[in-house]
């Protein structure tokens, strides 16, 4: 049976009680106040506790006459903060509090966690005591849909496994060189031209305004928000591929799907790219119910300083303009920023000296660093799927890192969170994303989400080990680091 405190991520207080186990049985009941936010959280909790068990499981609004109760309840007395919860469990009842409904949700994908198959094959949670809230508020996991297109159906599939991991913040990389993801209105032909390739002639594909709306709902019904990057001003060939008025030239660029970097741009001198990008952020600003728009401004390697401050600002503005708040690779901290931009850090190679000024200036930082949190990175010389340019992530590397001490002269209260990215130049369907992502998804969530002195290698890779039979369950593939004694 595997370990039944092997919650990830660590929470800040868990301790056994010693009083008898919760078990699952026909009688159980879920009950909660009869409003439609809470009634559709305790209808989740009722059937996966339905599914594990094999049995059914009942939503009430009443304790009267209920046994062996499972309590989902808002309160008022827990400390300040959003995705603050308790747990308490032992025989009999089970109570879920939390101050708001993002609480409740991280709650209960600890209680998840906690539930364990007795040799009997009965469903029991263990007697605990778990007050719980996270270091930062931005857990987050970048998925490049444009080098390789994801489809929904595995997009989705993604977001359970971050939602496992209390992660809150699946970010887009909608749009590069290879295709365009996101079918806009006033822009049609980004996707009727430049959504049908990927990497090496694969198979390409796009989201519409529906299929993005769907993926905004199934995310935030399990308390995460989409964070969609538009890359400019550089990555933007298959831009330049649907319409010719971004070139000089004024006519259309070939179709790419090598995995080249730097060769792309558009040009701040010609009157098509400051309308592009206002329609296009504009477009994007309102299919968006979250606070946040990615402008990307990575990689342009072909433009000079002042041009691409220019073309960063024209972006910016256009997102201000729409009322979202603006997110950038680390580049457009060489560039005039608004206090509140978000500057999301990739390349430690780089002069910290810029960063510092532009935390001091009111930027807020996103921790990506390259070499620990992109999980596209191989495993190891052996690993087949991946690159190595940022070197080798085995699991410790993904855990052993602090955020708040990573880039010199940056203080800890300009640290918003930390984001995990995987790009797919070489992961073409879900399995190969699953291979990457697992386990070292979850080392970064803990990462996010535990205090350092929370946090133990020695402790996790006991704890991870105790994940795998879920990954099992649930069909996906994962990496068998050699750093955990994984359960045979």
């Amino acid at each position: 049976m595997p370990d039944a405190l092997a919650v990830i991520p660590r929470p800040a207080l868990l301790e056994r009680t010693g009083e008898a186990p919760f078990v699952v049985t026909r009688a159980t009941t879920v009950v909660v106040d009869e409003r439609p936010d809470l009634i559709g959280l305790a209808v989740l909790v009722a059937d996966v506790l339905g599914r594990v068990g094999g049995i059914p499981v009942e939503v009430r609004y009443s304790e009267a006459g209920a046994t062996d109760i499972v309590r989902l309840r808002l309160v008022e007395t827990l400390p300040p903060g959003d995705e603050v919860y308790r747990v308490l469990t032992r025989s009999g009842r089970i109570d879920v509090e939390a101050r708001t409904l993002a609480g409740l949700v991280r709650a209960l994908v600890t209680l998840r966690q906690l539930i364990v198959v007795a040799p009997s094959g009965e469903l029991r949670v263990p007697a605990v005591r778990i007050e719980d809230a996270p270091r930062y508020a931005w857990r987050g996991l970048s998925v490049d849909v444009a080098r390789h297109f994801v489809p929904m159906d595995d997009l989705k599939v993604v977001i359970g496994l971050m939602a496992h991991y209390k992660l809150n913040v699946l970010h887009l990389h909608l749009t590069d060189d290879q295709g365009w993801r996101l079918d806009l209105p006033s822009r049609p032909l980004l996707t009727r031209l430049s959504s049908a390739t990927s990497v090496g002639g694969d198979p390409g594909g796009s989201y519409s305004a529906a299929d993005f709306a769907d993926l905004v709902g199934f995310a935030a019904a399990r308390g995460m928000r989409v964070v969609p990057e538009i890359d400019v001003p550089g990555h933007v060939n298959a831009a330049t591929h649907a319409y010719g008025e971004l070139n000089p030239s004024g006519e259309p660029t070939d179709t790419y799907t090598g995995i080249e970097v730097g060769f792309s741009r558009l040009h701040a001198d010609l009157p098509a790219t400051h309308a592009f990008l206002a329609d296009v952020f504009a477009d994007v600003a309102a299919m968006t119910p979250g606070e946040y728009v990615h402008i990307g401004g990575d990689e342009v390697l072909t433009m000079a300083p002042d041009e691409y401050a220019t073309l960063v600002g024209a972006a910016s503005a256009a997102v201000r303009a729409a009322g979202k708040k603006v997110v950038g690779w680390q580049e457009i901290a060489h560039t005039p920023l608004e206090p509140g931009t978000v500057v999301q850090y990739w390349d430690a190679r780089e002069d910290p000296a810029p960063f510092a000024a532009a935390a001091r200036a009111g930027a807020l930082f996103l921790m990506s660093p390259a070499p620990k949190a992109y999980l596209d990175m191989k495993y190891d010389a052996s690993t087949e799927l991946g690159l190595e340019w940022a070197g080798h992530i085995e699991l410790r590397d993904a855990y052993d890192w602090d955020p708040a001490t990573l880039i010199e002269g940056v203080a800890e209260d300009s640290v918003i969170g930390v984001e995990a990215a995987i790009w797919t130049e070489t992961l073409r369907d879900l399995p190969a994303l699953a291979q990457m992502l697992l386990p070292r998804l979850a080392a970064i969530a803990e990462v996010a989400w535990s205090a350092p002195e929370q946090r133990d290698w020695e402790d996790f890779r006991t704890r991870v080990a105790a994940h795998a039979p879920f990954w099992d369950r649930i069909a996906l593939p994962w990496h068998a680091s050699p750093q955990v004694d994984w359960p045979r």
